[in-house]
């Protein structure tokens, strides 16, 4: 756009230095017109620089510090995302190895707790073994006892029976085969 105010105000200039009877050519050199040239953009720049110059740097300075702000603050990202990463990996070994370690003392604690109920019911069934063989020599020393009770009370039966009945020799074995009989052979 200020190129062509320039070329306007150039044409203008020309137009209004010139003398009526001759009209300009673009192509044509003149000198006159070459130092306005100059004098125009000298100034134009002047004015750019007064006006557009600092605004326009401002805006490049802020906005080349905003990308810088931006790169740094996803290099940030990027640092704490891999520690994030490094951290998540070691918690994650860390339940690896807790979660193992219960495991295994998990199954330690089965092991014994399965030893000592298998060591109490051997424990148990001893004492279960032991109680009734002591029962049964009990139960065997009750029964020898009336056994030899009644024996005694036989033979005292029969004692008696052979002093009442004085009888011959013949009588007395049989008494004392019957007697013999009567025992139990246990």
């Amino acid at each position: 756009m200020i190129y062509h105010i320039s070329v306007l105000f150039n044409q203008l200039l020309v137009f209004m230095l010139s003398s009526g009877d001759e009209k300009p050519m673009l192509l044509s050199v003149n000198p006159g017109l070459i130092i306005w040239q100059l004098v125009i953009f000298v100034i134009l720049l002047f004015i750019l620089k007064k006006i557009a110059w600092k605004p326009l740097l401002t805006s490049l300075h802020s906005r080349e510090q905003h990308i810088s702000d931006s790169i740094e603050k996803a290099e940030k990202l990027h640092e704490d995302a891999k520690s994030l990463v490094e951290q998540h990996k070691q918690n994650l070994a860390e339940a690896n190895s807790q979660s193992m370690k219960i495991i295994n003392d998990s199954k330690e604690m089965a092991n014994k707790l399965k030893d000592e109920i298998v060591s109490k019911a051997q424990e148990d069934s001893r004492k279960l073994i032991e109680q009734a063989k002591a029962e049964i020599k009990h139960e065997k020393e009750t029964a020898m006892a009336d056994l030899r009770n009644e024996v005694s009370d036989l033979a005292i039966k029969a004692a008696e029976k052979i002093l009442q009945d004085n009888l011959d020799e013949a009588k007395q074995k049989k008494i004392v085969n019957d007697f013999i009989s009567q025992i139990p052979k246990n």
